[in-house]
């Protein structure tokens, strides 16, 4: 049967789908628009269960704040090319706009809600369907009550962020925002920074910091035997540089030799207060990288103020409550 012209324009309205899909769909269902419809879905699933394996690293990044509720969702994707397309955006905003309205608490009430008579699930599959890639819905945060700023990164959908404050201040919030966005914080500050990461992070210094004494112990032997440490620190480079005549084969026996023999009793030396004092330091010095208000503020005027004290030069009754950050780019 003839399928005119309005026909696909309306279930195109109604699905958004490409004009190619819904009249082949209106075709094969012969005008039935139910029928279509579930055709278009059952695409979608099975662009969707084909590609279940690949990696969706691309996608948009939304934002908003109404009525006392703000939140931000990721739909990603396979490619930047699908990802900047305005029917991905606009089905990206749909969901957020969607997410506010109803305040959902979690993904998964996300993806129940109804957007143009589907639910917010089968919209992305459907979407699936049209593009050939497969979508999926992803870093859905929230945040509730007063004065919440929200900003999306150059206005580029891929790094958006949350910043409330206990009272309103519109201008200092976008900048928080902004220092969010910039300075990746891992938490507001160093009672809130989980333990889980604390102890990581000494595990990791503690670990450095032995390596980086063990590496001093071994430079000083090497050095002692009259052998530039420069050119024995790996075996690439005991390789490369007997190969450019730089180090003789007896050179080089003599400083693996002499580094195998220092690691084992650098190691035996490790002072542990020493290290665990280090470690200590280290630690500290990433909860000021990481804490948002001990961050350096980057968006004063040249002055070397924390976050903290630039919140208090703005007004010494301004806090910040809470902040959400999320992004697809790779940091």
């Amino acid at each position: 049967m003839a399928i005119s012209i309005d026909d696909i324009k309306k279930l195109r309205a109604m699905t958004g789908a490409g004009l190619a899909d819904v009249k082949k769909a209106l075709t094969e269902a012969e005008g039935d628009f139910d029928k279509a419809k579930e055709l278009l879905r059952e695409r979608g699933l099975a662009i969707a269960a084909k590609r279940s394996d690949r990696e969706t690293s691309n996608g948009c990044v939304l934002v908003k704040s109404a009525d006392g509720f703000a939140a931000m969702i990721a739909l990603k994707c396979e490619t930047d090319f699908v990802a900047n397309g305005a029917d991905f955006i606009a089905l990206t905003q749909s969901i957020l706009d969607a997410a506010i309205a109803a305040k959902a608490q979690d993904i998964e009430a996300v993806k129940a809600l109804s957007i143009n008579g589907q639910t917010a699930q089968e919209a992305v599959t459907q979407r699936s369907g049209i593009t050939g890639e497969k979508m999926e819905l992803d870093g859905y945060l929230t945040l509730e009550g007063e004065n919440i700023e929200v900003y999306d990164h150059m206005g580029k959908h891929t790094l958006c962020t949350m910043v409330q404050t206990n009272k309103p201040a519109s201008e200092a919030g976008h900048k928080l925002a902004m220092q969010v966005a910039a300075m990746k914080p891992v938490a507001l500050d160093a009672q809130s920074v989980d333990q889980k990461i604390l102890d990581e992070e000494y595990k990791t210094a503690v670990e450095k910091t032995k390596l980086e004494q063990v590496e001093k112990f071994v430079e000083m032997k090497v050095k002692k035997a009259g052998i530039n440490p420069n050119l024995v620190d790996s075996e690439d480079h005991i390789e490369s540089n007997m190969a450019k005549g730089w180090l003789t084969q007896e050179q080089a026996d003599e400083a693996r030799k002499i580094i195998a023999e220092a690691k084992v009793e650098g190691e035996a030396q490790l002072k542990m207060p020493m290290i665990e004092n280090i470690a200590k330091g280290r630690v500290q010095k990433f909860l000021k990288e990481s804490c948002l208000v001990d961050q350096e503020f980057q968006f004063g005027d040249g002055d070397k103020a924390t976050v903290a004290q630039w919140l208090g030069q703005q007004d010494k009754e301004l806090k910040i409550v809470a902040f959400k950050r999320f992004t697809l780019v790779a940091e």
